[in-house]
């Protein structure tokens, strides 16, 4: 689309939104976009609907169609108030749960969603105040709902804020609901929405519905004569500002850990995110203040929350007692290798048990896996396709846990998205363990690593804003799908495989095989005869390009790891250095 016909279609959008349906606030902040001679805040606004991603509805908050706020949550909620309409015209009654973080509108848009809701003739539970979004996703399956929704942006930057939408297995939606969603909110206009809600028609949920939350999430604890051996475990905890600030702590206690450490300041609750530029546990700068605490306090482990309290961070120290965060690729490993180990020892493997990791999490779980002869599904990125494959097998098939690299674990069913509460209790038992053994987590990694291979991981990015860094990011992905490399870091690409047609490409033989997947996603790999791996996709969620690098080498003895590690970090180097330009 040329400039010309873009503004033209943008200025088209934006004065839909002078009419009277709309606030004088919004009225005049629009009026000011367009009279404005540069254009590019008008475009980005306007240029196209908010649509599900991998994470779902998620923006800048602001005016404009490609914005949160009360008019596109309204817009979405509508739209999925109407398609729920027809999924479940035979129920006499269908409900929804309604959570929210600790971002800026949240609360509004949640109560905004409510009265929505309740206005279309829904049941609604709607929490007292901020909730972890696993809770949210545990409350949909307790209470019978049909759908639910939580207001949050995850690990994003404080301008953002977002919308996840649930079925009634507890998972965001997938396909075909997803597409089938964003068509009714396509046909909402802001006139349809029914914003006069019935309180009658809303429940407030509270303190008691959190035991019942608390009361599931100690429940994955494998060896408790472990916990209460090592029940005084020194974990410093911080939920960086969000809503892991009550429920992570009251579930470490409540399993039975007698020593959680605060990072106070951390403690207090707010959107603008005062002591971190970025609330992401993934981020060293977001850790350094609970890492601090950890060498005050000489602890035994340091745990993160994000925002929503879904993503886990965790930190330990290495051989020389330095304070280091473990990446997302690790902490899977970890919570596989003990649940799988233990779960033999303790003979509860029946032979219906499996895994499930993301196509761009490290093949070293599934080597784990495989040698302890347990079944394991790949899946796309994010946790609505891990529980996807939870809801193909339910019934025949147990499933024991489940991660990505970007630090989501879920240790259990029960909830049906990241869970860092859960993770949390999990994760303290896994250090007691550890304690226990006379080891760190430091060095349980590098027993797994000499067990069964070494991998290191590291993922990079490239930011392009706005409408026309989106279409950047295509060029980048064409260019890679048409004239892939011949060679990756001095190997020969042996296998590509295509997530957009599906299908897996053996360079070396020349053959083509499908590959198994319900639908196409646009991702990219790359597997070098080396063993190395790089997965190249656009963000779901962000307007970002993402590059997921691993290699492999051997670890024969535990005293080599530095070494191996640091052989591995040059190779990751020189393959970021021809990728990522």
């Amino acid at each position: 689309m040329k400039n010309r016909d873009l503004l033209a279609v943008v200025e088209e959008n934006a004065r839909k939104w002078l009419s009277g349906s709309f606030d004088k606030e919004t009225r005049e902040k629009v009026k000011a976009m367009l009279a404005s001679d540069d254009k590019e805040e008008l475009i980005n606004a306007f240029y196209k609907n908010l649509e599900f991603g991998t994470g779902g509805l998620r923006g800048v908050m602001g005016v404009g169609i490609n914005r949160m706020n009360i008019y596109t949550v309204g817009a979405a909620t509508q739209g999925l108030s109407n398609y729920l309409k027809n999924a479940f015209a035979s129920l006499p009654e269908i409900k929804v749960a309604i959570g929210h973080d600790c971002r800026n509108n949240s609360r509004e848009f949640s109560e905004t969603a409510a009265k929505i809701f309740s206005a279309n003739g829904f049941k609604v539970y709607l929490f007292d105040d901020l909730r972890p979004t696993p809770e949210l996703s545990f409350a949909i399956r307790a209470l019978g709902c049909q759908s639910g929704i939580i207001l949050t942006a995850s690990h994003n930057p404080k301008e953002y804020n977002g919308y996840k939408a649930y079925w009634d297995d507890g998972s965001q939606i997938v396909a075909p609901h997803d597409v089938a969603i964003v068509e009714e909110v396509k046909k909402v206009d802001v006139a349809d929405i029914l914003w006069d809600g019935d309180e009658n028609n809303i429940t407030i949920l509270d303190e008691e519905f959190d035991k019942k939350f608390i009361e599931k999430a100690i429940s994955v604890i494998i060896n408790p004569d472990v916990v209460e051996r090592q029940k005084d475990l020194k974990i410093v905890f911080t939920p960086i500002h969000g809503t892991g600030v009550k429920l992570v702590p009251d579930s470490l206690a409540a399993a039975g850990f007698t020593n959680v450490i605060h990072v106070p300041e951390q403690d207090v609750v707010s959107g603008d995110f005062p002591t971190v530029v970025s609330p992401n546990p993934e981020e060293p700068a977001a850790m350094e203040m609970a890492m601090k605490k950890a060498v005050e306090t000489d602890a035994d482990i340091v745990m993160a929350t994000d925002p929503d309290a879904d993503r886990i961070g965790v930190c330990t120290k290495n051989d020389k007692g330095e304070w280091i965060i473990i990446n997302g690729n690790q902490t899977a490993l970890l919570f596989l290798y003990y649940i799988i180990t233990q779960y033999k020892k303790r003979g509860k493997i029946k032979g219906n048990e499996y895994i499930v990791k993301t196509i761009v999490t490290t093949e070293l779980i599934a080597e784990i896996a495989r040698k302890n002869d347990i079944e394991y599904f790949d899946c796309y990125t994010g946790f609505k396709y891990i529980a996807e494959v939870i809801r193909d097998n339910e019934g025949t098939k147990k499933y024991i846990g489940g991660g990505e690299e970007s630090f989501g674990f879920m240790p259990a069913d029960f909830v049906r998205d990241k869970d860092s509460v859960t993770s949390c209790v999990l994760m303290a038992e896994i250090a007691a363990w550890a304690k226990d053994q006379g080891k760190s987590l430091y060095e349980m990694l590098k027993t797994i690593y000499t067990e069964y291979g070494f991998s290191k991981e590291k993922m990079k990015y490239v930011v392009r804003k706005g409408q026309r860094g989106a279409e950047e990011i295509k060029q980048m992905m064409e260019q890679f799908r048409n004239n892939p490399p011949s060679e990756l870091g001095g190997a020969r690409l042996a296998v590509v495989k295509d997530y957009l047609t599906l299908t897996e490409k053996n360079l070396v033989t020349n053959d083509s095989k499908p590959i198994d997947q319900k639908v196409t996603s646009d991702v990219l790999q790359f597997f070098t005869e080396d063993g190395s791996k790089i997965s190249v996709r656009p963000s779901g969620t962000e307007p970002k390009i993402k590059f997921y690098f691993e290699v492999k080498s051997e670890l024969n003895n535990p005293d080599d790891f530095d070494s191996v590690d640091e052989r591995a970090g040059e190779k990751i180097n020189l393959l970021m250095e021809q990728l990522v330009k």
